[in-house]
């Protein structure tokens, strides 16, 4: 059986870039989307932090995890990010079901 590929990124844009942090995410979701191994992708913010967000993410298999970590689309959007965002880029946590 094969597993799918669970992880959550965050990032905390400074509060001058947020409105373009959220417009990089908001295009990069369109794109991982349509990624063929994508099951899911969706971008929050916290209720009380908006300069934080939250991506929740689902790929297939390792193979398509692998796959959409070799994008265009995500390359360019972490290049992207690396000075409007605290840290220069996301932070991530894979996670394992129970």
């Amino acid at each position: 059986m094969t597993m799918a590929k669970t992880l959550y990124a965050t990032m905390k844009a400074h509060p001058q870039h947020r409105d373009r942090v959220a417009a990089l995410l908001t295009a990069l979701a369109k794109d991982v989307r349509a990624e063929p191994g994508n099951v899911r992708f969706e971008v929050f913010t916290l209720t009380d932090d908006p300069n934080f967000f939250h991506v929740e993410e689902t790929y297939r298999d390792e193979a398509a995890f692998q796959a959409h970590m070799k994008t265009e689309h995500g390359r360019v959007f972490n290049q992207a990010i690396v000075d409007l965002v605290e840290g220069g880029g996301s932070s991530v946590v894979f996670l394992e079901p129970v």
